[in-house]
């Protein structure tokens, strides 16, 4: 009995010290046309051994002849046994606010995302495991999809040699470049001119 309290106070402890490890960070620059225009930071959490939070901000300021853009936006993915429990997105931008939410809820996800120009209700029953947030820390090898907190839907990965990755979801279209498993650069297709998203640190 004796040993038996003795080793679940050693797990107590083991699981205290997990969660007391610092956050992983990674800082982005954010260009257009070669001239800087916000900085993106993602970092990863871990709460518990077996719950962690992802955590992505992004601040851009666009103020071209003809084109204005001011965005802020956050998003918070926590997941607890590899899977998805809550995704919250929220967008302040010079068009308004805007925000996502994801939730599980027992036996199925409750999906509500309403961007800029962009409406998208649904529920869905399988087990989201890997997001968005997530590619700031992890290659996707192997994997055909990622959820995007943001749209509340999936991005078709498709991979390609460099190694790289394009996401493509209606209208939306990301490549996410790798190199030795980090991320170290997003060009976000855009009409006018593409977002490049590098890394920093």
């Amino acid at each position: 009995m004796y040993n038996v309290l003795i080793l679940i106070g050693l797990l107590g402890v083991s699981e205290h010290l997990m969660a007391q490890k610092p956050a992983e960070t990674h800082h982005y620059a954010i260009d257009i046309a070669g001239a800087r225009i916000g900085t993106m930071t993602a970092t990863r959490q871990q709460l518990s051994a077996n719950e962690v939070v992802y955590t992505q901000t992004s601040d851009v300021q666009v103020n071209f002849l003809v084109y204005k853009l001011t965005i802020y936006y956050k998003v918070i993915s926590r997941l607890k046994s590899g899977q998805l429990m809550l995704a919250t997105v929220e967008a302040h931008t010079n068009k308004g606010n805007y925000s996502s939410r994801t939730e599980w809820t027992g036996n199925h996800y409750e999906i509500k995302a309403s961007q800029y120009k962009y409406d998208h209700k649904s529920i869905e029953a399988r087990p989201i495991d890997f997001t968005i947030a997530m590619l700031y820390f992890s290659e996707p090898t192997g994997r055909q999809q990622v959820y995007a907190e943001y749209f509340g839907d999936y991005f078709i990965l498709t991979p390609s040699r460099r190694p790289s990755y394009r996401a493509e979801l209606v209208g939306h279209e990301d490549e996410y470049i790798y190199e030795k498993g980090r991320l170290v650069q997003i060009i976000k297709k855009n009409a006018l001119k593409n977002f490049n998203v590098r890394l920093l640190d």
